[in-house]
């Protein structure tokens, strides 16, 4: 039992584990194999109310940021890529939707997104611009009563499955505005699934926009960079979780294979060169779900939180990209085999050292805080 959970998100905990232990591992080695959305349990997922959670009680949720977390994990416990398009979908798929859309747009898209039946994306990355937003060249016209956008993205998340885009786009020098684009918009294109090292059935591509219509501005003009910082040390907390999930997949295969594996009469987990990696194993995970916790706590009591998070998220990637490398250490040849998973979870951890912001920009800013 972790310290001082509440008997709800003990509860929640237990909801989602069990679901990633019947649901999610028995299918996550076809997933990266062949990779495709992995719609069914996508609406599982949001069957179990993970896309609502996190917002106010009338739209199915209520919970704490730590319920949200713990969620997260264990679902990145099943399998990361299958976590990474249900936590797109709950956090930035559907923030700016739930946080600024109104009228006719807000009624008819939002409860079909927070219950999985649509499904959202942002658009933000650009070929030129990754941590650096103002390199943005995507622009926002206004025309006719109508925002007309012009320009490319990439590395999208759920972009070749996702109904809904939620599009940030320059509307002035430094000035960056956020659009809502349909499926099925005039000069939308949408391009093939990029092919890549890890979290595979999350499928990731260009978007191309063409003189293509919005179906409405969300919020005020120039409220882009706002609205993303409102929610960034959420997203990086996010990503945390999703480390935090993987590296325990990793840790537990590594530790159950130790038990069985003998070698020299006995078996491996009595070297101590093995013991060397398993505590340090458990060391790191321990302290990367209890900076996610002290991080979320805060949170929780309305405390700036962006340095906690960037630390949290720094953290906890990199020490869930080193348990994951010692699991295929103890498990040598095997855990090169992709029979087993743990070559699975090193390529796929890989993706929160730069998802939510890389290491290296996160040690900038956090140095800045640090500094000022």
């Amino acid at each position: 039992m972790d310290f001082a959970l509440t008997s709800e998100q003990e509860a929640i905990r237990t909801l989602f584990r069990e679901f990633a232990d019947e649901r999610i591992r028995p299918v996550a080695a076809e997933l990266d194999a062949q990779p495709r959305f992995p719609e069914e349990l996508f609406l599982a997922v949001g069957e179990l109310g993970f896309f609502a959670m996190r917002y106010p009680e009338p739209e199915g949720g209520g919970l704490d940021v730590l319920s949200f977390l713990i969620a997260v994990e264990e679902l990145a416990r099943g399998s990361l890529a299958v976590a990474a398009c249900c936590t797109m979908q709950a956090l930035m798929g559907t923030y700016f939707v739930h946080r600024l859309a109104r009228g006719e747009a807000r009624e008819r898209l939002l409860g079909e997104m927070l219950a999985g039946r649509k499904r959202g994306t942002i658009c933000m990355t650009e070929p030129d611009a990754g941590s650096d937003l103002f390199a943005m060249k995507t622009r926002a016209e206004q025309r006719d009563g109508t925002w007309r956008l012009s320009g490319q993205k990439t590395w999208i998340t759920s972009a070749p499955v996702a109904d809904v885009f939620t599009t940030f786009a320059r509307t002035g020098d430094k000035e960056l505005s956020i659009f809502l684009v349909e499926r099925g918009a005039p000069g939308l294109a949408v391009g093939k699934a990029i092919d890549k090292m890890g979290v595979r059935a999350s499928l990731t591509s260009e978007v191309a926009f063409d003189d293509c219509e919005a179906t409405c501005l969300l919020g005020e003009i120039g409220d882009g960079i706002p609205c993303l910082r409102e929610v960034l040390a959420e997203i990086r907390l996010m990503t945390a979780a999703l480390a935090i999930g993987v590296a325990r997949a990793a840790l537990e295969d590594a530790l159950a294979y130790s038990k069985e594996r003998e070698q020299f009469g006995k078996p491996i987990c009595r070297f101590q060169a093995v013991q060397c990696h398993l505590a340090e194993m458990q060391t790191d995970l321990e302290a990367a779900r209890r900076t996610v916790q002290w991080a979320a706590w805060r949170s929780e009591q309305g405390f700036d939180n962006a340095d906690q998070a960037s630390m949290a998220k720094l953290f906890a990637s990199e020490a869930a990209h080193r348990i994951c490398d010692k699991a295929c250490r103890i498990m040598a040849s095997y855990g090169y085999a992709s029979e087993y998973a743990a070559e699975r979870y090193l390529r796929d951890v890989r993706f929160t050292l730069i998802g939510g912001g890389t290491s290296e920009i996160l040690k900038i800013n956090i140095a800045r805080g640090m500094t000022r």
